[in-house]
């Protein structure tokens, strides 16, 4: 196993990132897609994959979903300049598929070093399998969607993939409750800084 210390910045994570071959998914993507937001932004979302058009595009999110998530971003008054999005995985699963557990296990230390790096305020994970990765493997989406906890002392929550809320509209009302909650915190914290 790699040791992520090594990479005392992002631009140096990334690099190494780029010829991981932890799994099998490098062989089966046209690139790997890293981040796109701001390094320095104090909210950090996390998805699960990325889909045909970032691996095309190289960057999360610039999907269909990713263009839902930017309109709600902006309703919740999250500032693209103060948020830094990414993915458990960096690689493109076949057919838009889950990442498997051996594909999210390989990833993890290149993401957990990413949050060490970024050093976010708040972290929102967008989907069961990122909330089950960084908030506990016992997450259910629906059940446990918009509540809080800590991880490495960090504030995070989960809510419905954005994605999902393209295959099922009534879900759009919850998420949009969770944001009003990450929005209220997001400006409280500014107000305490």
């Amino acid at each position: 196993m790699l040791d992520m210390l090594q990479y005392k910045d992002l631009d140096s994570l990334y690099a190494a990132n780029l010829e991981c071959r932890a799994c099998g998914l490098r062989q089966g993507c046209k690139q790997v897609v890293i981040s796109r937001g701001n390094p320095a932004g104090r909210v950090m979302l996390v998805g699960e994959g990325p889909g045909s058009q970032e691996d095309e595009q190289g960057k999360p999110f610039v999907g269909p979903a990713g263009q839902l998530l930017d309109k709600i971003l902006a309703a919740a008054e999250l500032p693209p300049e103060d948020v830094y999005i990414t993915n458990v995985v960096k690689c493109r699963p076949p057919g838009n598929r889950l990442p498997k557990a051996d594909e999210t296990r390989s990833c993890l230390p290149w993401l957990e070093r990413q949050i060490e790096l970024i050093a976010p305020r708040l972290i929102v994970c967008l989907g069961a399998l990122a909330g089950q990765t960084l908030i506990s493997p016992d997450l259910r989406i629906t059940r446990d969607r918009g509540t809080w906890s800590k991880y490495r002392g960090i504030d995070i929550t989960a809510t419905f993939h954005p994605a999902a809320l393209l295959r099922d509209p009534n879900l759009k009302r919850p998420v949009w409750e969770d944001f009003k909650v990450i929005r209220d915190f997001y400006k409280r914290m500014l107000r305490e800084e």
